[in-house]
């Protein structure tokens, strides 16, 4: 099993062909696929968490529109890595001006990590989609629609990617897992479905990865493979500074980072989920969420991160013993 398992990745292995194959947007792909059958594809927006099926349906389309010349007739490009205007000027412009190749009306250009452009790369990007309508369609994505300037919004068809519902992510694991011969306990289908929290290429990047590691995927395995605490290690941090027990949550919490490698930022993360699921009184949830949002802040600034956190764990002690 384990030289099968480095073969390929099962991200792109078990990655939807057709659009009817794509995993929890179902409303969505019902709306693409009147567009392929009736041939007429505008320029579409697709905004939504990473993992959720962008680029899935994009090449999905591609394919059902182009059949098997469908690469020649689709550019994918990631704007993160090159986010000035001369990608749009050079790249873009020179596949969009050439003709398809087949018995075919356009080409598609697919542009991941949109909201990457500058704005003088968008307003370029406007001008070509004007320009190049007759012989070029665009599919621009985006984890934020807010970064797209208007012009460009008003030219697109908006659909936006919810995260994949975990009924949904479960039962594509327990596809890979009997395909793939791994055997996935039921502690380690939560920690996995925890772990990923809706992008399903996460959850089955790391299927592989702990995979590769033990016989049986199990709850231990995922969190270690995944670098994140137990979320019951943090739960029992966060409930006995909450009840006064100050050092004995701080020693926990030293623990969890130093045996685990955890950076401060994940740590204040899965406190931020843990709070979230405690039985408080309105106001102390409150000043708790607020104090987090402070000290993630802190982190994020540059701020030494253990002193931040064990300082957050000083605040959530001072908020429990408040009456």
């Amino acid at each position: 099993m384990a030289e099968e398992l480095f073969e390929q990745v099962w991200t792109e292995k078990y990655r939807p062909q057709l659009l009817n194959d794509v995993v929890g947007q179902t409303e969505i792909v019902s709306r693409l696929q009147s567009f392929v059958e009736n041939k007429t594809l505008q320029n579409l927006l697709f905004a939504g968490p990473a993992g959720t099926g962008k680029t899935t349906c994009a090449i999905a389309i591609a394919r059902e529109l182009f059949g098997d010349n469908w690469r020649g007739n689709f550019l994918e490009l990631n704007a993160s890595d090159e986010r000035g205007i001369d990608v749009v000027r050079v790249k873009v412009k020179d596949f969009a001006r050439t003709r398809p190749i087949g018995n075919v009306p356009y080409k598609i250009i697919y542009l991941d990590e949109s909201d990457a452009l500058t704005r003088e790369a968008q307003q370029a990007l406007r001008r070509t989609m004007e320009d190049y309508t007759a012989t070029c369609r665009f599919i621009l994505a985006c984890n934020y629609n807010s970064k797209i300037i208007d012009p460009i919004k008003s030219r697109c068809a908006f659909f936006r990617f919810l995260p994949v519902a975990q009924e949904d992510v479960k039962a594509r694991l327990q596809m890979i897992g009997e395909k793939e011969s791994v055997a996935i306990s039921d502690d380690g289908m939560e920690a996995l479905l925890e772990v990923s929290g809706g992008d399903l290429r996460q959850a089955i990047n790391l299927l592989q990865a702990t995979a590769s590691t033990v016989k049986q995927i199990n709850a231990e395995a995922v969190y270690k493979v995944a670098a994140k605490a137990r979320p019951q290690d943090i739960e029992e941090c966060v409930q006995k500074a909450f009840d006064g027990k100050f050092e004995e949550a701080r020693s926990q919490l030293d623990g969890v980072m130093i045996k685990q490698g955890l950076s401060g930022e994940d740590v204040v993360r899965q406190m931020h989920q843990c709070v979230l699921k405690m039985e408080l009184p309105q106001e102390k949830l409150v000043t708790l969420l607020d104090k987090i949002g402070e000290y993630n802040f802190r982190i994020i600034e540059g701020a030494d991160a253990r002193i931040q956190v064990v300082a957050l764990l000083a605040q959530i002690y001072a908020i429990g013993k408040e009456k």
